[in-house]
């Protein structure tokens, strides 16, 4: 394949993951493509897009839809901004095809899912699947770039009425001076397969406790029952913040926190991107494919047999999780926190 001449491109269009974790994942590539195309017009388009802003990656940020309805509503719009070429993060058919109904007529992407017709500048994946950092730096091939960071960071931009709303929900639950602070994230937008038995949390909350640490819960609105039942077999009365912040407000939050303990989630990127130490608890998902970078970073995996599996829901006895002991998840908390 004849790489696109960089000064061909006059408006690139990114078509970015639907995922959080995928999305911090992607910039080392973003950042490498702004760059490389100084001169282009870079237009982000993806669910998590807006959260990109302020990482210097892009001129624009379009929000896009997840419901199918929505998105061809999308494409005129999208299509009225005439990006001449569009790279596709996602391996979907529907990326193709929308980048096909947004006119560009230069389109570049894995040709995964049966999509190659519909790609101009398709490649080829690979035959065993790498970290997906990996797997983003590879379509900058089809630029003839090369990669420059492989670790994602994230820039905090600090903002007056984030911090002051943060210091408000912080004082709400007795936290805002407390160290040191470990955030533990309950949910996963994956499904229930990621996620660690209640009572191990509440275990390990109590744990943290007895040692003067203090643990947060955090997690979506979707999480809050689940952060009540964590509470209601915790002896040590451990607060919660879930379904209180905002995506918009996750980075700062994070930068507060001392560690993260979280299952398999994109929290734990953009925690990681942010140089916080994660403890990351992986079940039916493969850390060599989506481990967070960094060495402040460390994956419990207890691969059984099944795993991994992929599946968002266990049919089975849920073995990958329950294998995980919460004396295992509080050395590396200790660990991380050089307490042990």
């Amino acid at each position: 394949m004849t790489p696109v001449h960089p000064q061909a491109i006059r408006h690139l269009i990114v078509r970015t993951p639907n995922w959080l974790g995928d999305s911090v994942m992607a910039l080392p590539a973003l950042r490498a493509l702004r760059a490389g195309l100084p001169h282009a017009r870079i237009t982000l388009v993806g669910a998590w897009a807006g959260l990109l802003a302020g990482q210097s990656v892009a001129d624009d940020w379009l929000a896009y839809p997840r419901a199918w309805a929505d998105r061809l509503a999308a494409t005129r719009p999208i299509r009225a901004l005439g990006a001449d070429t569009a790279l596709l993060l996602p391996n979907s058919l529907e990326s193709a095809l929308a980048a096909w109904l947004w006119g560009a007529r230069r389109r570049i992407g894995f040709a995964a899912d049966q999509r190659a017709g519909l790609l101009t500048h398709p490649l080829k994946p690979f035959a065993e699947r790498r970290h997906q950092v990996e797997e983003y730096l590879a379509l900058l091939e089809a630029f003839g770039l090369s990669p420059g960071e492989r670790e994602p960071t994230w820039r905090l931009e600090p903002v007056e009425a984030d911090a002051h709303r943060l210091d408000q929900l912080l004082d709400s639950v007795g936290l805002r001076e407390k160290k040191p602070l470990v955030g533990v994230q309950l949910g996963t937008a994956f499904g229930p397969s990621k996620l660690w038995p209640v009572e191990r949390v509440a275990s390990l909350c109590d744990a943290l406790a007895s040692r003067e640490i203090a643990a947060l819960l955090l997690g979506s609105p979707a999480e809050a029952a689940l952060a009540g039942e964590v509470q209601a077999l915790s002896v040590s009365s451990v607060p919660s913040l879930a379904g209180r912040d905002s995506p918009e407000l996750l980075p700062c939050l994070l930068s507060r926190l001392d560690l993260l303990v979280c299952g398999d989630t994109g929290t734990a990127h953009l925690a990681a991107a942010i140089g916080l130490p994660v403890v990351v608890l992986f079940g039916p998902t493969d850390p060599r494919l989506t481990r967070p970078m960094g060495s402040r970073s460390a994956a419990i995996w207890k691969k059984p047999p099944c795993a991994p599996c992929f599946l968002t829901r266990c049919p089975i006895e849920h073995v990958c999780m329950r294998a995980i002991s919460v004396d295992e998840v509080l050395r590396e908390v200790l660990a991380c926190l050089s307490l042990t």
